[in-house]
């Protein structure tokens, strides 16, 4: 997908104005280097331009994935935030582009406790709390037999937990999203279990993580959509056999987190 890369070197400049070294959620008033977010915007543009929409816009939303991109393989232990940039106006916009109100309201709610977690500090375990209740309330067991009308009802109380639970809103804004995102991905350099990992692997702290900024594709809309992982190699053995997992109608985090079983892909070759 389009997108625009934030190099190593920028996020070594943030951690170093950190007077500790705090999990991700922390130290939200620390600034990024100055004029950082100014070259953002000017690659946004540049992702804007290719695929004809529009960071922020009601009518015809971008949305974004922010991701870690270490120089060596740190699996599951940087942060990753998917759908950013959705609000109350763009997640109408989305719904009516992809002419499938569901998938954008589901959308949302993850974009909310992803978003609620990684950045501003609140346990993603707060907000699935509400999806179980809204589950056990509608007599169901699996998401994808909520409606769209229950993650319209959903994103607005995970919305008022954030507030509640945090004495801030849950921001609106596409460009102070992002911006905390960023900050989120540089922070999660420098968590416990990055050091821990980085220690067992002979990985240099010095290294930092790089930020990349990707136009967001979708493996929830719908049954003829999916998400997986795959390697080239078998990742037990070493063995030249392609090994993946997939899931239908899912994002990434559904296969990561183990929240649904995947289905295999296999093959010799």
């Amino acid at each position: 997908p389009a997108g625009f890369t934030i190099t190593t070197e920028v996020c070594m400049q943030y951690l170093a104005q950190l007077p500790v070294r705090p999990g991700a959620g922390q130290a939200d008033d620390v600034s990024l280097p100055e004029g950082l977010m100014d070259e953002v915007r000017a690659a946004l543009a540049g992702v804007e331009e290719a695929l004809g929409r529009r960071f922020g816009d009601a009518d015809n939303p971008l949305l974004v994935s922010v991701r870690s991109g270490a120089r060596v393989s740190m699996p599951g232990m940087m942060d990753t935030v998917l759908n950013l940039g959705l609000n109350d106006a763009t997640v109408e916009g989305l719904a009516a582009a992809a002419g499938n109100e569901r998938f954008a309201w589901d959308s949302y709610r993850r974009f909310v406790t992803m978003y609620a977690d990684v950045v501003m500090g609140l346990h993603r375990a707060r907000l699935e709390q509400l999806v179980n209740e809204l589950k056990d309330s509608r007599g169901v067991s699996e998401d994808n037999e909520l409606t769209a009308a229950d993650w319209r009802e959903l994103v607005g109380r995970m919305k008022r937990r954030v507030e509640e639970s945090l004495g801030r809103p849950f921001p609106e804004d596409p460009y102070e999203q992002l911006e905390g995102a960023i900050r989120a991905v540089f922070r999660s350099w420098n968590t416990a279990r990055a050091r821990y990992y980085r220690r067992e692997n002979g990985i240099a702290d010095h290294w930092g993580t790089a930020v990349n900024v990707q136009a967001m594709v979708f493996g929830n809309m719908g049954d003829d959509c999916a998400t997986g992982v795959a390697f080239t190699r078998d990742p037990k053995s070493g063995a030249k056999l392609f090994f993946g997992e997939f899931l239908l109608n899912a994002q990434g985090e559904d296969v990561v987190a183990g929240l649904r079983t995947p289905q295999p892909v296999n093959r010799e070759g």
